[in-house]
């Protein structure tokens, strides 16, 4: 029977890094998956004024830390108008766009 060679500390660290970046990565692909992750599937709101606040919420899907919005605009895509949260996480800085859309009654 062969025993496995312990690990050195360092060995041990990037393989915990390395898994840590594999979840993150698997994480980040079903976050473009759920509501807000694409263009097609928007997350419906009743007013743009709730669409910065519901994304800064929202928690990295690689680290889970919290992000910040760096950019809020509208814009048409596959034929509907949508708003697009730009974040960033304060934590790995890495970027997302949220895809909202506006469902509230129209004023006019």
């Amino acid at each position: 029977m062969h025993r496995r060679k312990k690990l050195s500390a360092n060995a041990e660290r990037r393989l915990r890094t390395r898994a840590e970046e594999k979840l993150g990565r698997a994480r980040e692909r079903l976050a473009r998956m759920q509501p807000g992750g694409e263009p097609g599937r928007p997350i419906d709101v009743a007013s743009a004024s709730v669409v910065e606040a519901q994304a800064r919420s929202m928690a990295c899907p690689k680290c889970l830390g919290p992000c910040q919005v760096v950019e809020h605009a509208a814009e048409t895509m596959q034929g509907q108008r949508l708003r697009i949260a730009k974040v960033i996480c304060n934590h790995c800085g890495s970027h997302r766009a949220i895809h909202f859309r506006i469902v509230g009654d129209a004023l006019n």
